[in-house]
């Protein structure tokens, strides 16, 4: 039974896996398209030099637990006090990961909710109800880079989604502000699953990739291996070697398109990478107590990984000076397997605190501003956010 059902998934994976949702000019909103149809997308260039815009990145996994239709992700996103340009969004675990889920055909009425809940959070009204001008007939319309603050202060925004896609509980949606849509051409999505067989879609990642002018961007948006015992962190490793390898987009009609992770211009990777910290769980426990984060990071599996070169050389990662993302008892602010909180089941796992959710980015042109996370209680992780200013 099971060969037949993981072959059936496996065959059927080529049929829609280049497919994605995105906001489409003279559409509905949210409809979906093919990474080959690029004849959606007009090609507009501007003439200005290069400038730089406010891109917000954020991870979340959260748990197989529905969106409420009133959640607030205002302190995730910080939308009012921070605003952006781009935002790039990824969600781990948005069903449940069972075999149903894993095997079976998507159901993307999870993601549409969340993307609803994005879009809301991202076209609030600022301050005022003034209305964008549109640009008469025959006038280009300007572009305007953020510096300091918003760039049209007052104006409300609107935001269009340039990619947005699910495999299983990975859900990836990028965002543009309404004026740079016209400037992005060539989106596009690469699934690789590395779950079950090494190859179904419980973990993996969702990568997109797009132009924006002339400037390539790839986002790639994963869930690794699990597992807390010593050795755990190679099968990431392996996970993540996978994907840098197995990602791969279309080359266009003039093959002159990047088609590999590492091929683009602004690399950024995001996720719940599942890393955790080597030492004994009371260890842990008693530094994360102490808000001993420099040790703790001394031994956080991802940082020694990284230095002995076996995963993500080259990569960056801001400053971590937040307690660990990782992982909470339902709806509290205690760690799960705490004194106070409620005892675990006989055989339970026992899970210590880790930064298992993380931003990662690669090559120049991205200088990152903000690190944090969020405090939301939605799930057993908490949300992290990073501020990036990126040169186009």
């Amino acid at each position: 039974m099971w060969p037949g059902l993981i072959a059936n998934k496996v065959l059927r994976k080529s049929f829609g896996t280049d497919r994605f949702a995105a906001d489409v000019p003279n559409t509905e909103p949210i409809v979906e398209v093919s990474s080959s149809s690029q004849s959606f997308y007009p090609i507009n260039r501007s003439n200005d030099p290069k400038v730089t815009y406010k891109v917000c990145v954020g991870t979340w996994n959260v748990g197989a637990v529905a969106p409420p239709d009133d959640l607030k992700l205002e302190d995730w996103l910080d939308t009012c006090n921070n605003p952006c340009d781009i935002y790039v969004l990824g969600l781990q675990e948005i069903v449940k990961l069972s075999a149903g889920n894993v095997l079976g055909r998507e159901n993307s009425r999870i993601s549409m909710k969340w993307n609803s809940l994005i879009r809301a959070a991202l076209n609030k009204s600022m301050t005022t109800s003034k209305k964008i001008q549109e640009p008469k007939v025959g006038e280009k319309q300007k572009v305007y880079p953020v510096k300091d603050g918003d760039p049209r202060e007052g104006i409300p925004r609107v935001f269009k989604c340039v990619a947005s896609k699910q495999m299983v509980g990975i859900f990836i949606t990028v965002w543009v502000r309404g004026d740079l849509h016209q400037f992005v051409r060539h989106p596009s999505v690469s699934c690789v699953g590395c779950g079950i067989m090494g190859c179904l879609g419980n973990k993996g990642a969702v990568s997109v990739r797009f132009f924006l002018q002339e400037t390539s961007f790839c986002i790639v948006c994963s869930h690794l291996a699990s597992g807390g015992k010593e050795g755990d962190e190679l099968h990431r490793n392996s996970n993540a070697m996978e994907i840098l390898s197995r990602t791969s987009f279309p080359r266009g009609p003039s093959l002159d398109l990047p088609q590999n992770i590492l091929d683009h211009d602004r690399t950024i990777w995001l996720g719940d990478l599942n890393y955790r910290i080597s030492l004994s769980e009371d260890k842990t426990r008693e530094l994360v107590k102490e808000n001993n984060w420099d040790m703790l990071l001394e031994n956080d599996q991802l940082r020694v990984e990284r230095t002995k070169g076996g995963v993500f050389e080259g990569w960056h990662e801001g400053v971590i000076k937040f307690a660990p993302t990782y992982k909470y008892h339902s709806n509290s602010d205690e760690y799960y397997g705490c004194g106070s909180c409620v005892q675990r089941k006989k055989g339970e796992k026992k899970r210590a605190p880790a930064w298992c959710d993380r931003i990662l980015w690669y090559g120049n042109g991205l200088k990152e501003n903000q690190y944090g996370r969020g405090e939301s209680r939605l799930s057993d992780h908490r949300p992290v956010h990073a501020i990036f200013t990126v040169e186009v």
